[in-house]
Parts: C-alpha cells; sequence; structure tokens
C-alpha cells in the first residue's frame, strides 16, 4: 500500500501499525515530500523497526499525484502485482482494505467507496458532503463513467492496470488524480468495481483540501470532459460521410 505523507507524523504511526495488524502480509510504502513536522524521520523509525514498512523520500511537495506516481514506480520495479493506496489521516480504515483485496479477483480496479449502497461518511458537514457528492455527479457527467465515486483515495490496483493505462502521461498532479486514473482504466476497457466503506473524518492534523485544489480539478475535468465530447463528435462524424 502507498501512503503519501505531508505533516502527519500526529497520524502515521498508528494509521500504519493498524494497517500491519490488519494485513499482516501487506507491505507499506510511504512517501513522504519532506514534511517539516518530522513525518519523515518517523517513517524512517518505522521502517527501521519493521522489514514490511519502506520509505520514499522526495525533495519537493508536488501534489498527491506526484507523489502516488513516484510511489507507484518504486512499487512497479520491485515487482509487486498488486498495488493500493490510502491516506495518512485515517480516513481510510485499514480493517476494511480486505474487502478491496477479495473484489481484486474479479476486477482490474477496486474503489472503497462512499457512495455506493452500505458506504458512509462519517463527520463531514453537509456543505463538505455536498461538494464531493457534486463533484463526482460532474465527473459521471462530463466525462461519461459510471462511478460513483471517482474521487476516492481508497483502492487496489493490479499491476497490470497500472501498465496499461500509461503513467507516463498522466498530467495531473493534484487530487483529480484519482478520477483521471479511473477514467483511464474505465476507457481502456478494464473492469473496475466498487465495495462500500466507512469514511472517517481526520481526528488530528490539517486537511489538504483548499479552494485551489478543487478549482484545478473542476478546470482539467472540464478539459477532459470537453476533449472527450470533440472526439466523439469527429468519429460521428466521419461515420456520417
Amino acid at each position: 500500500m502507498v501512503i503519501p505523507t505531508f505533516n502527519e507524523a500526529a497520524n502515521l504511526a498508528w494509521v500504519v501499525g493498524r494497517l500491519r495488524r490488519a494485513e499482516p502480509e501487506v507491505e507499506v510504502l510511504v512517501v513522504d515530500d519532506s514534511s517539516p513536522d518530522g513525518t519523515g524521520e518517523l517513517a524512517d523509525e518505522l521502517a527501521a523497526a519493521d522489514p514490511s514498512v519502506h520509505v520514499l523520500h522526495r525533495r519537493s511537495k508536488d501534489g498527491l499525484g506526484a507523489a502516488y506516481l513516484a510511489g507507484f514506480g518504486w512499487a512497479l520495479e520491485r515487482g509487486f502485482d498488486v498495488i493500493g493506496e490510502m491516506d495518512a489521516d485515517g480516513s481510510h480504515q485499514p480493517e476494511e482494505l480486505h474487502r478491496l483485496l477479495t473484489a481484486l479477483e474479479s476486477a482490474d480496479l477496486v474503489i472503497g467507496s462512499r457512495y455506493v449502497p452500505g458506504g458512509s461518511v462519517v463527520n463531514w458537514p453537509v456543505s463538505r458532503q455536498l461538494l464531493s457528492r457534486g463533484g463526482n455527479l460532474y465527473v459521471r457527467t462530463l466525462l461519461g463513467i459510471r462511478v460513483k465515486d471517482a474521487t476516492a483515495g481508497f483502492r487496489v490496483f493490479r499491476r497490470s492496470t497500472l501498465e496499461k493505462i500509461d503513467l507516463g502521461s498522466v498530467e495531473s498532479a493534484g487530487y483529480v488524480f484519482q478520477t483521471d486514473l479511473v477514467t483511464r482504466t474505465v476507457r481502456s476497457g478494464l473492469v473496475v468495481r466498487e465495495v462500500p466503506i466507512e469514511f472517517v473524518e481526520r481526528v488530528r492534523g490539517a486537511s489538504k483540501m483548499s479552494g485551489a485544489v478543487a478549482a484545478e480539478s473542476l478546470k482539467l475535468v472540464t478539459r477532459w470532459g470537453l476533449r472527450e465530447r470533440c472526439r466523439q463528435l469527429r468519429s460521428s462524424l466521419r461515420r456520417t460521410r
């Protein structure tokens, strides 16, 4: 499991410990973007005490997507067949990872979803839920995919999926990276499954979500949607000639 971090010293040991207890066979890669609060040093201590915990230090904070790309590249180079992702703040519960791993037996990408039957969100204000649900509706409408929670960050991929969707051409660095990858997976003809999870808002530390992050997501999703509509129109015109 790839866990990106920036200033998560208050949460990292707690989350990694829960993950290692819940899934002892799963290895963990912490990708730290030079956190000034000592998260990287704490990750090194966890790795020194547990050979199944690894650390990748990055020199700059380039965004969530960039951190995941670095982590995925690390895992692919070392031959892992299943590569997952989750947040470091406790919002994704490691005790539910088994649901995703089981579902991957018949899928190419599995998403831990807040918005399928059985899924839920704990301790979010109504405004945050409306923003998240509205964003996912916008994604489904504009990009033409049926995934209920395309912005979710609790996922497991087959190695073959990441190899097929061309990570080298990914242009999204922030949170919209999640939408980018699921859209690429769907359009590659691969199987995406969603399983319900309980998403719990962090209780320690500060959220990295901001207005600028939301604006980047809106801008890129709109661009991708318009690009896809243009492609569809050109294809239709060619067929009618």
